[in-house]
């Protein structure tokens, strides 16, 4: 599936992490998403990535973020009322001087929304 054509493409830089979020084309034109998670790690004189993929198909587009966006509700209501999420937001250093840093956030008065 790799081959399929990419569509659109948004980057998410998270410390160590960083997330693709990407809009695929299958051979019929129909859309899909990709999500993956990449981690640097050092290994002797250089570094590695190790990487997780998701697919998430249109059917479930709804469901999927509906699914997170209470799910995250849960952690920051319930079990972290008293943490403020945005201290975790990364400085302009640590995004080593990169101004295309891109902010995927799901909170309160999210208008994230698949159509």
């Amino acid at each position: 599936m790799e081959d399929r054509e990419q569509i659109y493409s948004n980057r998410v830089r998270a410390g160590k992490r960083t997330y693709f979020f990407d809009v695929r084309a299958t051979r019929a034109n129909d859309y899909y998403l990709t999500i993956t998670e990449s981690r640097r790690h050092t290994d002797g004189e250089g570094f590695s990535y190790e990487k997780h993929k998701l697919f998430l198909y249109k059917e479930d587009f709804d469901k999927f973020i509906e699914a997170l966006q209470d799910t995250v509700d849960h952690v920051k209501e319930e079990l972290l009322p008293d943490v403020d999420f945005t201290q975790y937001e990364p400085k302009e250093e640590e995004l080593n001087g990169q101004a295309d840093k891109t902010d995927f956030k799901l909170g309160e008065g999210s208008d994230l929304k698949w159509e």
